[in-house]
């Protein structure tokens, strides 16, 4: 193909040219992977640390703080949608109540459910940092900062007050870390026999039918169909009670387009101007081979296959400095880890490549209004 070797050759005479300009789309598309996968692995970070070990669609009687039923009909509204996790379904109960050594007190928030349940939505067994993972009828696990404040580890008994002066005296199993210093020090689990006793419910009653999902963003369209499912019971879901989390999740993706759109049009203009200097610096070679017969939309390929080189060369080193920069990036104390989407790395390969490809538009624009003769005859 003639205008393919053409174009290598003008590359090739153009070394140090051919060089930045590959280097210049090689930085933006690292940049665009960098950002891109930094603002998308912190928003899941954001989101994994404000409701990984909550439910994320929740079923309630109408009334706040009243019972309600799981029966079949419930059970088969959440179990049966695809788009829940698999056994993440558990019902559970809640109960406040205080603890005191003697010297200082704090609420503890009790919440009572079958321990693989629990599992299902907290991941409570794989966060067990003491003890283990045990919910007998008289078992507690308590937060990692709730057991530091009190000094309080495997095997001790603390004593709980409840409304109506009732106690409760529980044995610690396990000591947990959610991730979280609210959860960690105001929050336990417990049998759910603990709190039904509390509370005098009978046994197919509970506070709530707490889910988790495979995409934790269709909550809202997940808990909109349950409620026509469900007209008789409250659904709520995780996005309509962090409304802040999801302005701030928001900004940071607009910021992020924001980034890549200017990386990827300072990458075109890079392209575009130094095709268009190569173009007039071969304006003699290009108005020879169109006064030999060359064709215009022949001598248009030959900054279309320039274009395509430089774009391919280029992308393909802006994948390597992007990986490199993620790799480094987990070396850098980070509180996160970068998890690059390979979706995301397709994507931007592709468009630095099309990038690079409508960049040739000026050069071939102006390769076809070059007149052969008049090239001639000025020299």
């Amino acid at each position: 193909m003639l205008p393919l070797r053409i174009a290598l050759r003008f590359l090739k005479t153009s070394r140090v040219q051919s060089a930045l300009i590959i280097s210049g789309i090689a930085v933006g598309i690292a940049v665009q992977i960098f950002v891109g996968s930094l603002i998308t692995s912190l928003q899941d970070s954001l989101v994994q640390q404000t409701i990984g070990s909550t439910s994320q669609v929740t079923i309630t009687a109408l009334d706040e703080g009243e019972p309600f039923v799981v029966d079949a009909r419930v059970r088969k509204v959440a179990e049966s949608d695809a788009r829940v996790k698999p056994g993440a379904v558990a019902p559970t109960l809640s109960v406040n109540g205080l603890y005191s050594d003697g010297n200082e007190s704090t609420p503890l928030a009790l919440k009572g459910g079958d321990l693989k349940s629990l599992d299902a939505i907290s991941n409570i067994s794989g966060r067990i940092t003491a003890g283990s993972a045990r919910l007998g009828r008289s078992d507690i696990l308590v937060g990692k900062d709730f057991a530091e404040k009190f000094t309080l580890s495997p095997g001790d008994s603390i004593r709980i007050t409840f409304t109506g002066n009732k106690t409760r005296t529980l044995t610690i199993t396990g000591v947990f870390d959610l991730g979280s210093a609210a959860v960690n020090a105001r929050q336990a689990f417990v049998n759910a026999e603990v709190p039904r006793s509390l509370l005098g419910w009978r046994t197919d009653e509970y506070a709530a039918l707490e889910t988790q999902l495979r995409q934790p963003f269709d909550s809202a369209t997940v808990a909109a169909a349950w409620r026509q499912q469900l007209p008789n019971l409250r659904v709520v879901e995780w996005q309509a009670q962090n409304a802040d989390l999801l302005t701030a999740l928001q900004s940071q993706g607009s910021s992020s387009y924001m980034i890549q759109a200017f990386v990827l049009i300072a990458v075109a203009l890079g392209i575009a101007s130094t095709l268009a200097i190569s173009a007039v610096q071969k304006t003699r070679q290009i108005g020879i081979l169109k006064a030999m017969g060359m064709s215009d939309s022949a001598a248009g390929r030959i900054f279309l296959w320039q274009a395509a080189l430089l774009g391919v060369g280029g992308t393909l080193s802006g994948l390597a400095l992007g990986f490199f920069l993620l790799w480094g990036f987990s070396f850098a104390g980070a509180s996160f880890s970068i998890t690059p989407k390979p979706g995301f790395i397709v994507f931007s390969a592709t468009v630095g490549i099309v990038v690079a490809l409508l960049s040739s538009i000026i050069p071939i624009r102006k390769t076809s209004a070059l007149d052969p003769i008049e090239v001639i005859q000025g020299g």
